[in-house]
């Protein structure tokens, strides 16, 4: 939908009282029922309005695991929060919710939103009589921590997030593999990696001059630096359905990556719910033992590091899912900021492949 149709499409609704969910809103939970990608949560006291799908899953799956349900998930597109848009089906949303009584608490989620409208949106969920809790990607910021802060608020007791497999050592000296499915959790992990790792390449760059051409990410060898990439951005679904429901480019993907010997560690996400593959941990689960073997072959450790996003009751089930992901030797977390920083925690204690003095580089009298 062009920009252009979209602004007039909200204007118009906003003098209507319409709210307008998207375009790009791929999630949405409305009077118990999931709307594209949605997970099997339970009805409960917190309401979330969202610029970002798989951000908005990644919430109530851990409010979920917590025990602590939803009375609705607004989305309204992954642009709403932009300058051009500037948050106009936002408001409508928070409204909407700020005048539920079912509603006692009330998530904004977004990816990395324009900071003068993360400004304006701040100000107004500040003067509605719901308590709102930020959850707009940033420095600093990641989503587990938002929803352990509402939980908080709630009287909730934060659990243990939910983890499955074997942690490994750190291989040789490398870079950090990302293959997402998800955007949101893309930019998660890249906020958080880029805090300690620094630059991170990328289809989804979180600058311009950090851009990865769509074509290398299918074909050629991958870039010498840390890459973290978006298999659902619209470049990469011309054609063909969303990685959520065919994994085809990113288990091609994965197999490039444990072939290259720069590659230290590889991340990955699973979300599962309602339109997602029926049983993902069927073609990923093999592809990663596939992976490690390849790897082993050449005499390198490749950790295989999962974020799983979904609930016990999703159709696919939480539990099998991480059951044999870890079966095949991946370390499965239900936090995807847990998941990042546990990667780049084996990244890190690997050491810089590009610094002759890092320890493990000088170990091995080796250097890329």
């Amino acid at each position: 939908v062009p920009l252009e149709a979209e602004l007039a499409l909200k204007h118009a609704a906003t003098g209507r009282g319409v709210l307008v969910m998207g375009p790009d809103c791929g999630t949405a939970i409305v009077g118990g029922v999931g709307l594209g990608f949605a997970n099997a949560v339970r009805p409960g006291p917190v309401g979330i309005v969202a610029a970002s799908g798989t951000g908005t899953q990644q919430v109530v799956s851990l409010l979920d695991q917590a025990g602590v349900g939803i009375s609705a998930a607004l989305g309204v597109g992954g642009r709403d929060l932009s300058e051009a848009v500037g948050g106009l089906a936002t408001r409508t949303a928070l409204a909407r919710l700020d005048a539920d009584p079912d509603t006692r608490r009330v998530v904004l989620v977004s990816k990395p939103p324009a900071p003068e409208v993360a400004v304006e949106i701040a100000s107004h969920a500040g003067s509605l009589d719901v308590p709102v809790e930020l959850a707009l990607l940033a420095p600093g910021t990641d989503l587990t921590a938002r929803t352990e802060a509402v939980l908080a608020s709630l009287d909730v007791a934060v659990p243990r997030w939910r983890r499955w497999g074997e942690p490994e050592r750190a291989g040789a000296p490398g870079f950090l593999r990302g293959l997402f499915v998800g955007g949101t959790l893309c930019d998660e992990a890249m906020l958080l990696a880029s805090d300690v790792l620094g630059p991170v390449r990328s289809n989804i760059p979180l600058a311009p001059e950090l851009a990865i051409e769509t074509s290398t990410l299918t074909s050629g060898p991958l870039v010498d630096d840390h890459m973290m990439v978006d298999f659902g951005d619209d470049a990469l679904t011309v054609g063909r359905a969303h990685p959520m429901i065919d994994p085809t480019l990113r288990l091609a993907a994965l197999a490039r990556a444990a072939e290259d010997p720069s590659t230290a560690v590889v991340l990955l996400d699973v979300v599962l719910g309602h339109g997602a593959e029926p049983d993902p941990a069927s073609t990923l689960a093999p592809a990663v033992a596939a992976a490690r073997a390849r790897a082993a072959d050449d005499g390198r450790t490749l950790p295989v590091v999962v974020s799983l996003i979904g609930t016990s009751a999703d159709p696919q089930g939480l539990e099998p899912q991480a059951e044999a992901l870890a079966a095949a030797g991946a370390y499965v977390f239900t936090s995807n900021a847990e998941a990042t920083r546990h990667a780049v925690d084996l990244v890190s204690a690997a050491g810089d492949p590009l610094d002759p003095m890092s320890p493990s580089v000088a170990a091995s009298g080796e250097r890329r």
